[in-house]
């Protein structure tokens, strides 16, 4: 490692603070792990630094058990989360950030390998709750409840288990072998799931059940419309209903040419499936690249695979094969505005990518359950409904819907249905303060680049749907592990250790830290100053 310091660790005394010629100490120092940036971004909660740190000493088993406490299914997030914790990662200011996705892919995938389970002790409580829905909300809800104690039932209308992960997100993304596995470990806890149960009346299955709460996370199934002058709806189809189709082999023949109108994942996840059908796909989105809401990632990667885009159109009228837009402008508050100029593609079927809706039927009939205009579900900060003991999740909330958004909520639900079943409020600890780059004291700054997954070729890719993107050897999970900071957290470097000029810290041992002698300490700051991961904090002495 290079040292890039131009000056001493060691700060000079300030000596307008002082009185009289002797060392007075006016601050000293405390060791005090904080908030790393990506544990602050993740929507589930994760303790990211904890496991990295575990996978850095190859303790890969722990590092899994650390990481299933908050998130239960890391082979599935390895794979389909856009991972908000890169984008928060402190690294990117000096290269790229860790692939925090990438080492979560590696131990989960480990876990499934070599058939880790879930490691928890939680005396049974008597208490029963009841799951509608099978999804990533519902099984993360399940799963965290049954860590607590409770004894869980998840029923769900389908005929496998997990959701939109099973319906929503096509196998080329998310293998199917993976996806079972990791919902097999989570009921092998003992947590009942009852499919092909499609739930009409809820509060009757409540009591006929004897639950004491029940949770909602039934998706957002619905796909919305929009009206388009057309003599043959029947060759228009909306994304979801296309996507479960193809996961239950009932597909319809949708022609050569398909039209896809739609800028979001969705619609991305829709033109690439029909590509690989043998479609020759084009996407019509209103606005340009820059404001369409789908990772750009994916329009990268539908692009390579021969999907084309027609930015900054809508489609006016359909009549037979001919498709009408109309070219939009963008102004200057990035809203798509019509032009009055039209053109024409040919294309034998539609495909409606414009977003979900919620199924109110099971819910507009209970008392005191509120809808939003999309059907979505109010909740309180306890992600309680306004019916006493009714709590929802997922799609079925205001929210962005992402896997690891609806993940996040199973735990937060989980954590208030606890309080709820024992009679008391859930009150979240306080969060550390957050330690973004500026607070880092790197004295070094090292070049080591981000470990690339590997993609198979896309000559193969459009024509299948093996998994597009592979994951790193152990060999590569462990360099990945090694690039994070530890931000805010120590991991006992001796950094401090050897810049102490009186001796005042002693080294305690693996694990365990270090321990101030305060007698010794003279509030010179050489331990805060060389802490490059900002673990020491610089605390005020009291004055008389």
């Amino acid at each position: 490692m290079m040292s890039n310091c131009s000056k001493d660790m060691t700060l000079p005394p300030d000596l307008k603070l002082k009185k009289g010629s002797g060392a007075i100490r006016t601050k000293f120092p405390i060791y005090s792990n904080s908030l790393p940036p990506c544990n602050h971004a993740c929507p589930t909660g994760s303790n990211i630094q904890e496991w990295l740190s575990l996978a850095q000493s190859e303790r890969y088993e722990d590092a899994f058990q650390a990481l299933i406490k908050n998130n239960p299914m890391p082979a599935i997030h390895g794979r389909v989360c856009y991972h908000p914790c890169e984008s928060a990662c402190n690294r990117t200011n000096v290269d790229q950030a860790v692939s925090i996705h990438a080492v979560e892919r590696y131990l989960g995938d480990q876990a499934l390998v070599n058939n880790w389970q879930v490691r928890f002790q939680a005396e049974p409580t008597g208490k029963r709750v009841l799951v509608v829905g099978a999804g990533p909300s519902g099984l993360a809800t399940a799963y965290h409840l049954k860590r607590k104690g409770h004894e869980v039932e998840i029923r769900d209308a389908a005929p496998m288990a997990g959701g939109m992960m099973h319906f929503g997100i096509p196998a080329y993304r998310l293998p199917r072998d993976i996806l079972e596995n990791e919902i097999a470990r989570i009921e092998a806890m003992g947590i009942k799931i009852v499919l092909n149960h499609k739930v009409e009346d809820l509060l009757a299955e409540k009591v006929k059940g004897q639950f004491d709460a029940v949770f909602l996370a039934i998706g957002a199934h619905v796909g919305r419309g929009v009206d388009i002058p057309n003599d043959e709806p029947e060759k228009v189809n909306d994304a979801v209903s296309y996507l479960r189709d193809i996961e239950m082999g009932t597909a319809p023949v949708l022609g050569k040419r398909v039209v896809v109108y739609g800028g979001g994942n969705t619609a991305m996840d829709a033109a690439r499936t029909a590509r690989r059908m043998g479609g020759d796909v084009m996407v019509v989105y209103r606005r340009d690249r820059a404001h369409m809401p789908a990772h750009d990632f994916e329009c990268v990667e539908a692009m390579e695979e021969g999907v084309t885009f027609h930015w900054q159109r809508t489609i006016k009228e359909i009549d037979g094969t001919t498709f009408t837009l109309e070219k939009m402008a963008i102004d200057d508050s990035g809203r798509p505005q019509p032009t009055g100029e039209f053109e024409t593609v040919e294309a034998d079927s539609l495909i409606l990518a414009l977003g979900q809706n919620i199924d109110t039927k099971l819910t507009e009939s209970i008392p005191c359950v509120e809808h939003k205009h999309d059907g979505t579900v109010i909740v309180n900060e306890q992600m309680m409904t306004g019916y006493k003991g009714l709590f929802a999740g997922g799609d079925m909330v205001p929210s962005d819907r992402t896997v690891t958004i609806a993940v996040g909520h199973g735990k937060k639900a989980a954590a208030h249905i606890d309080a709820f079943l024992n009679h008391r409020s859930f009150n979240k600890i306080s969060k550390q303060p957050l330690i973004r780059f500026d607070k880092l004291h790197l004295w070094y700054k090292t070049d080591a680049e981000q470990s690339e997954q590997p993609a198979i070729p896309v000559i193969q890719r459009a024509t299948s749907f093996d998994e597009v993107v592979g994951g790193l050897t152990e060999e590569e999970a462990l360099y990945e592990a090694q690039r994070c900071y530890s931000c805010g957290n120590c991991f006992e470097c001796n950094g401090c250790l050897g810049a102490c000029p009186h001796g005042a810290i002693t080294y305690l041992g693996k694990g365990k830290g270090y321990k101030v002698d305060y007698d010794k300490c003279t509030g010179c700051e050489a331990c805060y100053s060389q802490c490059p991961c900002h673990a020491i904090e610089m605390v005020a002495a009291l004055t008389e």
